[in-house]
C-alpha cells in the first residue's frame, strides 16, 4: 500500500541519481573554506555580468528590466537569465507540492531528496523556457553573426546556447555556494546586485541621458552628484519654480535618483533592522546537563526574505509572458495582442502601459502614482485607476507573501513537527514541559503558524511599500528589503559557522555532521 501511495515523481529517480551536481563535502567545511568558495563566486558573479553575448545587435529589448533586481543578472550579458530560472522552478513546486497537487511528504527523507532532484530538472527546463523566448525580437543576432553562422536560425541558436551557458553557471554556483559556502547563492548575488545598483544611484556623476550633454535638465544621474549640480548651477528662482520638485521627487521618468528615494532607502533599511531583531524566544534546558539552558528564537520574519523573492519573481513571469503575447499579436488566437492582458509601448520601454499587466507592475515612486492622482489623471489613466492599481499591488503582495511564506516553512523543515524533531534531536527541552517531540510540536505550533502568517505579511507589506516609494538606482523598494534582510542573515551565518568552529558540539544542533 505505502508504494501505490508514492508521487509519480519517483520514476525520475533513476534521472534524478545520474544528473550532475555539486558533490556534498564528505566531513566538516572549515570557515575559511566557506568563505573562501562564497568570495569565488561572487567575483565571478561580477565577472560574467560584464562578459556580453556575443553576436547581440545595438537594439536590445529586456524582457526583465523592470524586475532585474530580482533577477540578479545583467541585461545583454551572458548573465541574461540570472536566477530567473531557478526561482521560477522553486515557485511551480512549491505550489503544486502546496496545492497536494503532487504528493510528497516533505518531513520523509526519501521524498525531500525527490522534490529536491526534481527542483533541480526542472530548473534545466525553465532555463530553455526563459531562454528561447529572448530571440524572438528582443535579443537579436548581429549581421555579423549571421554572415558567420550561415543564416537566422543557428545565429538565433549560437544566442541561446549563451544564454543557456550562463544560467547554467549561475545554478551551480548556487548550488557550489549551498554546500561549501555560506547562506545562499540566490541571496547572494541578489544582494551583490542590488548593492552596485545603490552605490550607482549615490555616486554616478554621468548625465542622466547619456547622449546629451550636461545641464540643468539633464544632471549627473547620482543623487549626491545631482543634487550638488542643481544647487550649485541653478539660480534661487529656478530652484523655487521647479528645481525643488526635481531635487526632491526626480524628473518625470526618473524617480529613483533623487531625495525622496533615499530618504525612503533609508527608511526601509531601518524597519527592515528592527523587523528582522524582533523575535519570540522559547527557553530551553538540556535534559541530561544540569544548567546548560538556552533559547529558541522564532523571528518575526519567520521565513526570511523568501516569499517576497518567490513573489517577485511570480510578477515578472507575469510581465514576461504578457509582453510576449502582446508582440505576438495575432498569431496566437484569442490571447495574442489583447490590450486587457497587457499593452507596451516597446519603442519606448518595456513597462506596461494598459491592462492586467499595468495593474500588477510596481508603482514605480511617489512620481509615478501620487502626482497623477492628485492632478487627475496621467498617460490615459485617470486618477482612481491609480488609486486601484497601488491597493491591487499591495494586496497582491501582501497575500502573495503570506502564501509562499507558508509553503516555505513546510518545504524547508521549518514546520512545528521538524523544529520540534530538532530541538529533541540535540537533547533539548522546554523546562516545564515533558520530554516528547509530540508536546514540543504543540507548544511550537502555538507561535510559529501565527508568526509565519505576520511575518509574511509583514515582508509583503514592506517591499510594496518601499516600492510606492521609491528608491535610488532603480534597486525597486522589494530590492532594498531583500539586500538588508540578505545582510543581516549573512552576518548572523557567518557568527553562526564561527560558532561551530569554536564548539564542535553545536554542530548537531544546526544539523551539520
Amino acid at each position: 500500500m505505502a508504494e501505490e501511495k508514492k508521487s509519480r515523481l519517483f520514476i525520475l529517480k533513476p534521472l534524478i541519481e545520474r544528473w550532475p551536481a555539486v558533490a556534498k563535502p564528505e566531513g566538516h567545511v572549515t570557515f575559511r573554506t566557506k568563505i573562501m568558495w562564497t568570495i569565488l563566486c561572487l567575483i565571478l558573479y561580477f565577472v560574467l555580468t560584464n562578459v556580453m553575448i556575443f553576436g547581440l545587435k545595438g537594439d536590445i529589448i529586456d524582457l526583465f528590466e523592470n524586475y532585474r533586481f530580482i533577477m540578479a543578472g545583467a541585461s545583454g550579458s551572458i548573465m541574461h537569465l540570472g536566477i530567473g530560472p531557478i526561482v521560477t522552478a522553486s515557485i511551480i513546486l512549491q505550489l503544486f507540492v502546496g496545492a497536494k497537487i503532487i504528493n510528497l511528504d516533505l518531513t520523509k527523507k526519501e521524498d525531500k531528496a525527490i522534490y529536491q532532484g526534481t527542483q533541480k530538472v526542472l530548473v534545466v527546463v525553465m532555463i530553455v523556457v526563459e531562454a528561447v523566448p529572448q530571440i524572438f525580437g528582443y535579443l537579436q543576432p548581429s549581421d555579423g553573426l549571421i554572415s558567420m553562422a550561415g543564416g537566422v536560425g543557428s545565429a538565433n541558436l549560437i544566442i541561446v546556447v549563451q544564454l543557456c551557458l550562463g544560467a547554467f553557471l549561475v545554478f551551480f554556483m548556487d548550488e557550489l555556494i549551498s554546500k561549501w559556502g555560506i547562506g545562499s547563492g540566490i541571496s547572494l548575488f541578489i544582494a551583490a546586485g542590488v548593492s552596485q545598483a545603490i552605490f550607482t544611484g549615490l555616486f554616478n556623476w554621468f548625465p542622466t541621458n547619456g547622449l546629451l550633454e550636461l545641464s540643468v535638465s539633464n544632471p549627473p544621474a547620482g543623487v549626491i552628484p545631482g543634487t550638488y549640480y542643481l544647487v550649485t548651477e541653478m539660480s534661487l528662482g529656478q530652484i523655487m519654480n521647479t528645481g525643488y520638485q526635481t531635487m526632491f521627487m526626480g524628473q518625470p521618468g526618473v524617480y529613483e535618483n533623487a531625495i525622496v528615494p533615499l530618504l525612503g532607502t533609508i527608511l526601509i533599511f531601518f524597519i527592515v533592522v528592527y523587523a528582522e531583531s524582533s523575535r519570540i524566544e522559547l527557553p530551553l534546558a538540556h535534559g541530561k546537563v544540569r544548567g546548560a539552558r538556552g533559547r529558541y528564537p522564532i523571528r518575526l520574519i519567520y521565513a526570511s526574505n523568501i516569499p517576497v523573492i518567490l513573489m517577485a519573481a511570480l510578477l515578472a513571469n507575469v510581465n514576461m509572458f504578457a509582453m510576449l503575447l502582446h508582440k505576438a499579436g495575432d498569431k496566437i488566437p484569442l490571447l495574442g495582442g489583447q490590450w486587457w492582458i497587457g499593452a507596451y509601448d516597446l519603442q519606448q520601454s518595456t513597462q506596461p502601459i494598459a491592462g492586467g499587466a499595468w495593474y500588477l507592475s510596481s508603482p514605480g515612486g511617489i512620481n509615478s502614482w501620487l502626482m497623477p492622482i492628485l492632478y487627475g489623471g496621467y498617460a490615459g489613466h485617470d486618477a482612481w485607476q491609480y488609486a486601484i492599481k497601488v491597493i491591487l499591488y499591495l494586496s497582491i503582495m501582501i497575500f502573495g507573501s503570506i502564501l509562499f511564506a507558508k509553503f516555505w516553512i513546510e518545504t524547508t523543515n521549518m514546520g512545528p513537527a521538524a523544529v520540534a524533531k530538532q530541538i529533541q534531536g540535540s537533547g533539548m527541552q522546554i523546562p516545564g514541559f515533558r520530554r516528547d517531540p509530540r508536546v514540543l510540536k504543540k507548544v511550537l505550533a502555538r507561535y510559529i503558524p501565527v508568526v509565519t502568517v505576520i511575518g509574511g505579511a509583514a515582508v509583503g507589506a514592506l517591499a510594496g511599500f518601499a516600492d510606492c516609494i521609491g528608491t535610488i538606482g532603480k534597486a525597486s523598494g522589494t530590492g532594498v528589503l531583500l539586500t538588508v534582510g540578505i545582510m543581516i542573515r549573512m552576518y548572523e551565518d557567518i557568527a553562526k559557522e564561527q560558532a561551530m568552529e569554536m564548539h564542535p558540539v553545536l554542530r548537531g544542533f544546526f544539523g551539520n555532521e
